[in-house]
């Protein structure tokens, strides 16, 4: 016996049926299906004591005269026949004066005892108080998340409860697949999230070593160059591949924009070969790209204060210290004092959502090669600060440096 909430009209539906007689047909109720299969004897022993589980059942039964005979003397709710076989004219008298639903199916007794448990109403049997997370929650923590729950199954869904996909636990228990080549970073606390919880193939960068620890031996490429796209372009040369001009321009732009085209600190000789042989490809100079690159507008004036804090910004850790370090690249500072207080807003919001000891902004002016800082957090730190102060706010001046690496080694 098998139960089932439905109506007799779904059943017909699902059935492709001959409704001989149909009594309230679209009543949404509680059915228990049954086939009529057993003896007569032990068919009506089955509902003698149980007066209202007779009127809530569907009998599923073939030409079994009587069994069709013994349900329509207990007032059950439907009798089904199967198989398209011929009724009984007085079956028929019988069922109309009991109130007896009788149809008749195309279906064997098995199959049509399946289809009818499958026209249940979805709305009985679904929930709206769903587990949701999103795409961007580590495994670690929605494992937390779902441990005290039964459910079973698991909605991902964006800022706009958009659902984009769905997992159960045993998707949980399955090895990720994934894997990370880290390009211009190495320290996990700068990677994507959850980077720390996939296999690390391969590291190429130009940075201090962090703690991007793996538990095998990989491919580590880290050299003392101005840019990541320098090491790239190399790895290009070792292995005899010219790249593709739009490409050989793209590495050029990282080069460019690293090195304040070839004028910062952190520039070498290796960075200036290797743009001289990107330019080569791409059929532009550097110079005709870098005032591309420069001139494109203000990233200050073109992304909201909240993009600005966050779109080149590095998470360091230090000691059990935590701050961050962002940069902008500008031609002057007047649309920074434009919106400067909105920036600072923007900055203390994102030093609080992550915990920050404090967060800094690097304002570069790339004509002049100098910057501006921009701090908000502890204030005992930022007396601390040598730099010397501007004016207005905690903005500290910062003449001849336009590295985030000299900005962080000398704060103290």
């Amino acid at each position: 016996m098998r139960q089932v909430h439905t109506s007799l009209r779904k059943i017909v539906e699902a059935l492709n049926a001959e409704v001989i007689f149909a009594f309230e047909p679209d009543k949404e109720e509680d059915l228990f299906v049954r086939i009529g299969a057993m003896d007569i004897r032990s068919f009506g022993k089955f509902y003698s004591d149980d007066q209202t589980l007779a009127s809530s059942s569907i009998i599923v039964v073939g030409d079994r005269y009587d069994i069709q005979h013994r349900s329509l003397q207990l007032g059950v709710r439907m009798i089904v026949i199967t198989g398209n076989l011929p009724i009984e004219p007085d079956v028929i008298n019988v069922a109309k004066e009991r109130g007896v639903s009788l149809i008749v199916s195309p279906e064997d007794s098995a199959t049509t005892s399946l289809i009818i448990r499958s026209a249940g109403i979805v709305d009985n049997v679904m929930s709206t108080k769903l587990v949701t997370v999103s795409p961007e929650e580590k495994l670690s923590m929605i494992r937390r998340k779902i441990a005290s729950t039964r459910a079973l199954a698991f909605m991902v869904v964006d800022e706009n409860n958009t659902l984009l996909g769905v997992f159960t636990n045993s998707d949980l228990l399955k090895p990720v697949r994934k894997s990370l080549i880290l390009v211009d970073h190495n320290e996990l606390s700068q990677a994507v999230t959850g980077a720390d919880q996939v296999h690390i193939a391969e590291i190429i960068d130009h940075h201090r070593l962090g703690n991007a620890g793996t538990q095998q031996p990989i491919l580590f490429i880290n050299s003392p160059v101005g840019s990541t796209c320098t090491i790239i372009a190399d790895l290009f040369q070792r292995e005899g591949i010219t790249p593709e001009p739009s490409i050989a321009g793209v590495m050029m732009g990282g080069i460019i924009s690293d090195t304040l085209n070839l004028k910062g600190p952190t520039t070498t000789e290796k960075d200036c070969e290797v743009l001289s042989w990107l330019a080569s490809i791409a059929g532009i100079s550097a110079d005709e790209l870098a005032d591309i690159i420069f001139s494109s507008g203000s990233v200050i004036l073109g992304m909201c204060p909240e993009d600005v804090v966050q779109a080149d910004c590095k998470l360091y850790d230090e000691e059990g210290v935590r701050f961050s370090v962002s940069q902008v690249e500008e031609l002057g500072y007047e649309n920074f004092w434009q919106r400067e207080q909105v920036i600072e807003e923007a900055l203390e919001s994102y030093r609080a959502k992550e915990n920050l000891l404090f967060s800094c902004l690097m304002v570069t002016d790339i004509y002049t090669q100098n910057s501006l800082l921009v701090v908000r957090g502890d204030e005992t730190f930022i007396d601390s600060i040598s730099y010397p102060h501007k004016d207005r706010s905690d903005v500290f001046e910062m003449t001849g440096v336009v590295s985030r690496k000299k900005t962080t080694g000398s704060l103290p």
